[in-house]
């Protein structure tokens, strides 16, 4: 490991920008306080406070991060640049806080000032930079690449609103804007120095240059410009401080004086409007046709300012287009960057004047795919007309790289025009449409899938005849969650239950968790563990009284699923479960019961109306068991809105048991039921994504295992399903079903969820309705090792003790050995 001297010394160790004990952070804060927010105490504000705290900690790893900027700037090395539309970075002061190890001194200080440092922690907004799982995924990993010490940066988009803020009216979710940065960002640096112009529409022009060489320039019709705003994104307890760039668009001209003098107001500023949409949201409604472009323009504005960020630096340390990847190695996470491929070509040939071959070599040494699901509808694909009208010069691109590819497919197999079909960038089947996994694949030296299974099945089925094309470029890195924000951060009891049982080492080393094994017969630690559950699930409860003002019971069984609502991860079918137990307590309501609260948790696509459909059943349920006298200490439905990463902090840590309960060879891999699984909550789920690891990892004896395996689904499908014969053979189905089509759940209106029942009995594309006796049978298996508390206690640390392999660390290691071929630097501080 190579280890540089930074040479500007800190400022003195008494400083109240860089020492880290109370008094200094003390000072920081009033500074900061009257400095920069312009406040004095009398009058402050607790957001005056938080942004003069924030401030005082972001002082704290400037020092690094500029370390780290200039240690990477003079070594000879290779930085990994992940692309992503997604960063759910989540709440970053605690998280700083954390990393510098100077949470207790930061409460100290903020108590000698009169401020409370839970509450400030509570005001800090959700960035909105990312929705699910891709963009949480991300955000670990930045999060792991700099705790491990490996030079990283983070691309994406900085966008203005999140996708939206969820609220319930009448049992419906409603999107309400998300003004995250209404208050100011504390953590971000905006660099106008740094940036770079996008070119949109218009046309290409070929011809020669002097050299008689073929060109082609492209004249766009219009031109944004793409403005790098920094946040720091530091290491746990090191020197290493990466950087997350995204992008913000602007006007290259935002004020038309001719215009406006000639009396045409709105015109003059027009262009600074048109321009600035491309960053406003996340992930547009993309049903009619202009979100599809605005959609499309956003990915090829971020990818086309990283990759010149990245040839500016290269130019900056004085090497040569062709080091280009020995410098760099990108990462694209999901179809969403593809566009990466045909724009980094045309930046080496046509700006770069390098020739095809070599510019080919290039971009596919460089680049590398992470693929993310097999739904052929998540697989993206962009119509030639649109693709055509706004990126013309990157369409001719993709055209050539079609041409080469598919006479390279045709000399491995002659004669089979089917597989050239299937292969092909451009998919003529109907309308002709670009497909941005294919170009991916083709332009990416490595592809890997994020679990096991996932990884198997994406060689296949989707990407089947890449895979037999080129089999060495096929791999698979399960994903990871970073134990720092999960585990450390979001649970501290646990960890320091764990601090006093393993040691501190397990932080960074999940793998020591192991040695909780011993433990896990060991009735007084049982206790101890039972204990800080049960204070997990009181503060949960108490958050769920304030914001949906249901009463939950923190003894009953916390049966939670929080994920994004989807057919596929099958909410309805859990939803189906609880009428089911609601109807059997109701006819008997003297039998012995294990008191359950079901909380749910998940935000619904804007035009996705089965998703929302199946969100108004949950709510619906809710009224109506709660309502119900005879259900006290029995059942509660609770619907928690808005789930992020914030609200996660306090849902993880107090669940008992995890629904993964997607249909098989649906589900990529899944994090949160790695989240579930650290925390010690027992996973109920099928044999999809990274359930088959985590069962593997935590024993077959400490999950509750249900369903239909992918290849048994497949051979359903195949056979002709027919999700009616299961209603006919189940009683209680029935009833289920037609509790719901007789508006039971819906205040007696019959149309509510007709589209939801007859989608059930007429198709169930997710095998719902083939899954549930076994779901229900489970689920009493459930029931019945909760009744007893040290098997089921036994069970919970055995989960948690195994849950090493999916940290990030983990995973990052594997991408830096088997995809990137990169090392760790360490940075080090001269502090005089």
């Amino acid at each position: 490991m190579a280890t540089v001297a930074f040479p500007t010394k800190l400022p003195g160790t008494d400083s109240a920008r860089s020492a880290m004990d109370a008094d200094a952070l003390r000072r920081g804060v009033l500074d900061n306080l009257i400095c920069l927010q312009a406040r004095p105490p009398a009058i402050a504000t607790p957001h005056d406070w938080y942004m003069a705290l924030a401030y005082s900690v972001r002082d704290r790893m400037l020092a690094r991060w500029a370390a780290t900027i200039q240690t990477y700037a003079a070594q000879e090395l290779r930085v990994a640049c992940y692309l992503s539309a997604e960063f759910l970075i989540g709440p970053q002061l605690g998280n700083n806080l954390v990393n510098l190890g100077i949470e207790d001194n930061a409460r100290a200080a903020m108590q000698s000032l009169g401020q409370d440092l839970d509450s400030l922690l509570a005001l800090e907004e959700e960035p909105g930079l990312g929705n699910g799982g891709l963009g949480r995924l991300a955000a670990c990993y930045l999060d792991s690449l700099a705790t491990l010490e490996i030079p990283s940066v983070g691309y994406g988009i900085r966008y203005e609103f999140g996708i939206f803020d969820q609220e319930i009216h009448n049992g419906c979710q409603v999107e309400v804007t998300d003004k995250w940065l209404q208050k100011g960002n504390p953590w971000e640096i905006v660099r106008p120095n740094v940036a770079y112009y996008v070119a949109f529409g218009g046309h290409a022009e070929s011809g020669v240059d002097e050299q008689g060489r073929y060109t082609v320039r492209w004249m766009p019709a219009r031109m944004v410009k793409g403005v790098a705003c920094d946040t720091p994104m530091l290491g746990f307890r090191v020197n290493t401080c990466n950087t997350l760039r995204l992008w913000k668009s602007e006007a290259i001209e935002s004020f038309d004086l001719q215009d406006f003098n000639a009396g045409d107001y709105y015109q003059a500023v027009q262009e600074k409007v048109i321009s600035e949409t491309l960053s406003k949201v996340l992930y547009p409604n993309d049903e009619p046709e202009a979100g599809k472009r605005l959609r499309l323009a956003q990915q090829y504005f971020f990818v086309s300012c990283s990759l010149q960020d990245m040839l500016r630096l290269l130019d900056l340390k004085g090497e040569p287009i062709a080091r280009f990847a020995d410098m760099f190695t990108v990462q694209l996470n999901d179809t969403h960057p593809s566009i990466a491929v045909a724009e980094l070509m045309r930046l080496l040939v046509d700006v770069r004047s390098v020739p095809w071959d070599d510019a080919w070599a290039t971009t596919c040494r460089a680049l590398a795919y992470t693929n993310h699901t097999l739904l052929p509808e998540a697989l993206e694909t962009w119509g030639l007309p649109l693709f055509s009208s706004l990126l013309p010069r990157p369409l001719e691109i993709i055209y050539e790289i079609n041409r080469r590819f598919l006479e390279l497919v045709r000399r491995k197999y002659p004669g089979d025009e089917a597989r050239v079909a299937r292969m092909s960038l451009i998919d003529e089947s109907g309308e002709k449409r670009v497909r941005m996994a294919h170009l991916s694949t083709i332009g990416s030296h490595a592809v890997n899938g994020v679990a096991q299974l996932h990884s198997t099945l994406l060689r296949q089925t989707v990407l089947r005849d890449f895979a037999e094309l080129w089999p060495e470029r096929f791999l698979n890195v399960t994903n990871g969650v970073t134990p720092r924000r999960f585990m450390l951060l979001s649970n501290p009891g646990l960890a320091s239950l764990l601090d006093e049982t393993v040691g501190k080492g397990w932080v960074t080393d999940l793998t020591r968790l192991r040695t909780l094994e011993a433990f896990a017969d060991n009735l007084a630690f049982q206790q101890k563990w039972r204990d800080v559950k049960l204070a997990n699930k009181k503060m949960l409860a108490e958050r769920i009284g304030h914001v949906t003002r249901i009463a939950v019971d923190p003894d009953a069984l916390f049966d939670i699923q929080v994920k994004r609502i989807h057919e596929y991860k099958r909410q309805h079918l859990n939803a189906l479960y609880i009428i089911t137990l609601y109807q059997r307590l109701r006819r008997n309501i003297e039998q012995g019961v294990v008191p359950r609260c079901f909380i749910f948790g998940g935000k619904a696509a804007p035009g996705y109306a089965m998703a929302k459909l199946m969100i108004r059943l949950i709510t619906g349920i809710a009224e109506v068991v709660n309502n119900d006298a005879s259900m006290k200490g029995r059942l509660k439905v609770v619907f928690y809105p808005d789930f992020n990463v914030k609200n996660a902090h306090f849902i993880y840590p107090a669940a008992d048991l995890s629904e993964q309960i997607s249909t098989a060879g649906k589900e990529a891999s899944g994090t949160g039921n790695m989240k579930f699984m650290m925390n010690g909550a027992l996973t109920i789920g099928t044999l999809d994504g990274a359930n088959i690891e985590i069962r593997d990892e935590a024993g077959s004896d400490n999950f509750f295992l249900f369903g239909l395996t992918a290849s048994q689904v497949d051979s359903v499908k195949r056979e002709g399903y027919r999700p009616a014969v299961h209603v006919e053979r189940n009683e209680e189905l029935r009833e289920t079903l037609g509790l719901i089509a007789d508006g039971y759940f819906s205040r007696g209106d019959r149309q509510v969820f007709r589209p939801l029942v007859d989608n059930l009995l007429n198709a169930d594309p997710f095998l719902v309705l083939a899954d549930y006796a076994d779901y229900v049978a489970c689920q009493e298996r459930v029931s019945s090792a909760w009744q007893d508390p040290v098997r089921w206690t036994r069970m919970s640390i055995l989960n948690t003790a195994r849950s090493g392999k999916f940290s990030s660390d983990r995973a990052i290691g594997e991408y830096c050995e088997r995809i990137w071929t990169i090392s760790p630097v360490r940075i080090a501080l001269d502090r005089g």
